[in-house]
């Protein structure tokens, strides 16, 4: 039984259904791979074992008397910026290393009503500042399929979770790619749902106007389950959107005759590397064989996304992170002499050198004389962006290209060139400006056996689209259930 965690969700939650296996089980032989691999990997900031046994002890006596959720004994995982009254949620941070918060998430408690068992909280870059989770301030998560090698980020621990083996499930957040990139570098299918169909309450804000929660997961259809159980309406949102949320597993295995998938030109540069090139080109064979039809797109103002994102992510960034003062909340700096030293001591103690240099960035994007040169032309842009996009999509169903423009690089290969960091999200950057839902699904392997990851978007609400096409790419290539040797 020790085994249990090569499981799917789909599979685990048959078995529980069955009576074969109990949540205590499955919980017990998670917990087994964490103690086992997460020396190697560092997945976990936060491992609530007594916690997570507990939950499981409940979703079991809630099955016996026929009160399972959709989730019921399912233990997950989630990024340690969504709050929880259970467990520190640290960010990554040293600011927040004791926080405990008041009051979950609503994902949390979304999670929570469908009986799932929160196994702890996952490594990420400071803040989700980040694209390698290098920059959380306690450890750096290593992808899975070799040691020394970055995870991606900043949902990095997230992902490399998930293909470890160490939870069936996980929840991340996605900026400007932080749950497609991880889970293109470690394997993994991620989705970033549309901007305001899953509720960001609870979530520690990083760029208000882009942050998106989503799953991460081992395949398609676990994806799809995932989302279901955490999109809907949120009051406690302002942002969130009031629709009914479909049963998105119903779009898998659908027929893809007549759909349109556009092929960016400025996607296929010559910056992208050609084992990935050749995996990618691969996959959207395989659409092709499915039924589908692929055309040449063009999304013009591509090439201005990455500037765009880092003004208006780091302007945002700055806003939301002025709470984080040493009195309200965060680090309190015991040595500061008075009110200003309190300030500037507790942030330069306590803040990393990413979260820094992007709040100096946006603090100076904002300021009085520069505002109307940076921010305001920046978002300008991303109007023009997002109308790329609604163009496109008037004569296509989707849009397929890599999620990277390559595989995972080793730690610290980009510690001293902060722009080629910032220019890897350069192919997920422009969902996020645009609000609409895109998701990661693992396409091949590079020489080096380390994985590549086939990236497609939709419009908006348009996920059980993003869903059918996701679903036919895995089925035909099989890429899914080949796992890490740890």
């Amino acid at each position: 039984m020790d085994e249990l965690y090569t499981l799917d969700l789909h599979q685990a939650l048959s078995l529980l259904e069955q009576g074969e296996i109990s949540s205590l089980e499955l919980t017990q032989s998670h917990l087994n791979r964490i103690e086992a691999v997460d020396g190697r990997i560092k997945a976990y900031i936060t491992v609530g074992a007594e916690q997570a046994l507990a939950q499981a002890k409940r979703a079991d006596a809630d099955r016996a008397q026929g009160r399972a959720g959709l989730l019921c004994g399912a233990p997950l995982g989630l990024k340690d910026l969504l709050c929880t009254t259970e467990l520190p949620t640290t960010c990554g941070s040293k600011m927040l290393k004791h926080f405990v918060a008041p009051y979950n998430a609503t994902v949390v408690e979304k999670l929570q009503a469908a009986g799932a068992v929160i196994l702890g909280k996952q490594a990420m870059d400071e803040f989700a500042m980040g694209s390698t989770s290098e920059h959380c301030a306690f450890q750096i998560p290593e992808n899975p399929w070799k040691a020394g090698h970055i995870c991606g980020g900043s949902s990095g621990g997230s992902a490399a979770a998930v293909a470890a083996g160490e939870c069936l499930a996980s929840l991340g957040t996605d900026t400007g790619g932080s749950i497609r990139q991880p889970s293109s570098h470690c394997g993994v299918v991620g989705l970033k749902p549309t901007y305001g169909l899953v509720s960001r309450y609870g979530a520690i804000a990083f760029a208000s106007s882009l942050d998106q929660i989503g799953p991460i997961a081992k395949n398609v259809r676990d994806s799809a389950l995932m989302l279901e159980a955490i999109a809907g309406f949120d009051e406690k949102d302002s942002t969130s959107i009031r629709r009914l949320v479909p049963r998105y597993r119903d779009a898998l295995g659908k027929d893809l005759t007549g759909m349109r998938i556009g092929i960016p030109s400025e996607y296929f540069s010559q910056a992208l590397d050609s084992e990935v090139e050749r995996e990618v080109r691969k996959a959207l064979s395989t659409l092709e064989n499915a039924g589908a039809r692929l055309v040449e797109v063009s999304l013009p103002h591509t090439e201005y996304c990455v500037a765009v994102y880092y003004l208006i992510a780091t302007a945002e960034a700055s806003s939301n992170l002025a709470r984080f003062d040493g009195i309200h909340f965060g680090y309190h700096d015991p040595d500061s002499t008075d009110l200003l030293d309190q300030y500037s001591r507790s942030r330069a103690v306590a803040f990393g050198d990413e979260v820094k240099r992007r709040i100096l960035i946006g603090t100076y994007a904002l300021s009085a004389g520069y505002y109307d040169a940076y921010y305001k032309k920046a978002s300008q842009v991303r109007t023009l962006i997002r109308a790329d996009f609604t163009r496109v999509f008037k004569d296509c169903d989707l849009i397929a290209s890599p999620v990277s423009p390559h595989a995972a690089p080793a730690i610290g290969a980009m510690e001293n060139n902060l722009v080629s960091m910032y220019l890897a999200d350069i192919l997920t950057i422009s969902a996020n400006l645009a609000g609409i839902p895109a998701m990661s699904v693992p396409c091949g392997f590079t020489s080096e056996g380390l994985p590549i990851g086939l990236q497609l978007q939709a419009a908006h609400f348009h996920e059980e689209t993003l869903l059918q096409a996701a679903y036919a790419v895995e089925a035909q290539l099989g890429i899914s259930t080949v796992k890490p040797v740890l």
